[in-house]
């Protein structure tokens, strides 16, 4: 009769689950959220080479975790409703290279960048509309939420060597010693020419097919994402923001209507990329992702790397590697960014653009399983 052989590397569970529990509690206190197959990956090197064997209960434990905020419950939640928990602990290969060696070579144009005069010259104009007080930039952005650089009439002739136009509309802000103050939008004004990478922000050439955009408009509206077109400041293409929980709407996206067909498209493969990437949340269905906590620059380089690759993808060219400069630090990518889920998201947008697909149905609520609590 043959002897069992004795297991080398006893496994010792309970040590494991605790570590691993330790691990996806300190992920949730840093500034990163990543793809399901980066924990796992990670947890692999810091925990133990056998993680996989506790994550998908690990995370469904903490997707209904009641002492955890709702964004952190819904961040692991949508884990396992989209099933990239299931296929990480598979093992199964999902990264798309082309999109990955696509973001590098942005980044590395992103750094080069940071070196050039042209560089220098944007942050100088930027940095000199950092006097104003939180509470009146919120101000400004109450009277006109478009607005993307505003200064009193004698800040943008004696700084920025511009005047204002003929009725030019002021905003009212507070001040000092005064009960309120004027301040002009910079489309209210003429004169020295803006840095150039400001005045074509936003902007995307090359060959364009019209049907590319009203593909992505019309699938945007099956995920019930509403988008409009509307006229904003010269320096804001585009913003997104989260709708009402009654409406029919998700997610509200507005795009400049200024901007040429090819730019538009750009514009809202940015817009669409926040959203599906979980940067505003996830929503009720969990249709995407939710990775709300992430830092801002990391939002803005995974958003504007999506739009890279996607317009890329189409002939199209923009400014991404002036626009990710401004939120790198130095040389390095800012902390948080995903590799991963910037490929597949690209390549849920460029399936958006290239054809029609099926709205999403409505996930039924998913109860927590027996013991998945801590």
């Amino acid at each position: 009769m043959s002897e069992t052989q004795p297991d080398l590397f006893p496994l010792d569970r309970a040590a494991l689950q605790t570590g691993l529990f330790a691990f996806l509690f300190a992920l949730l206190e840093g500034p990163a959220r990543p793809s399901a197959r980066e924990v796992l990956k990670a947890a692999e090197r810091e925990v133990s080479l056998r993680a996989s064997e506790f994550f998908l209960g690990a995370v469904a434990a903490l997707a209904y975790h009641p002492k955890l905020r709702a964004a952190d419950r819904a961040y692991f939640r949508t884990m396992l409703d989209d099933g990239s928990a299931e296929v990480a602990v598979r093992g199964e290969r999902v990264t798309d290279d082309e999109a990955v060696s696509t973001i590098d070579a942005l980044l590395r144009q992103g750094a080069l960048y940071r070196r050039s005069e042209a560089f220098r010259e944007m942050i100088a104009f930027m940095g000199r509309f950092r006097d104003y007080a939180p509470y009146n930039v919120m101000l400004v952005r109450l009277q006109n939420p478009s607005c993307g650089f505003f200064a009193t009439e004698k800040d943008w002739r004696d700084r920025h060597g511009r005047t204002l136009i003929e009725d030019a509309l002021p905003m009212l802000i507070l001040a000092p010693m005064h009960p309120v103050m004027l301040v002009y939008d910079v489309d209210q004004t003429t004169g020295k020419p803006l840095p150039k990478e400001l005045e074509a922000f936003g902007r995307f050439d090359g060959p364009w097919n019209p049907r590319w955009l009203a593909n992505m408009l019309e699938n945007a509206e099956r995920h019930r994402i509403r988008v409009e077109f509307k006229t904003l400041s010269s320096t804001h293409a585009g913003w997104a923001m989260t709708a009402p929980a009654d409406a029919r709407w998700k997610i509200r996206i507005v795009v400049h209507a200024g901007l040429d067909e090819p730019s538009r498209f750009g514009v809202l493969a940015h817009e669409m990329a926040h959203i599906l990437l979980g940067h505003l949340g996830t929503d009720r269905d969990h249709w995407w992702p939710g990775r709300f906590n992430l830092h801002r620059g990391a939002a803005e380089v995974e958003a504007e790397s999506v739009a890279h690759i996607v317009a890329s993808r189409f002939g199209l060219t923009g400014s991404s590697a002036a626009y990710v400069a401004g939120y790198m630090g130095g040389e390095t990518v800012p902390l948080g960014v995903s590799m991963d889920l910037i490929a597949k998201v690209a390549g849920k947008l460029e399936g958006m653009a290239r054809g029609l697909q099926p709205a999403p149905e409505p996930r039924p609520l998913r109860k927590a399983k027996p013991g998945a609590k801590r």
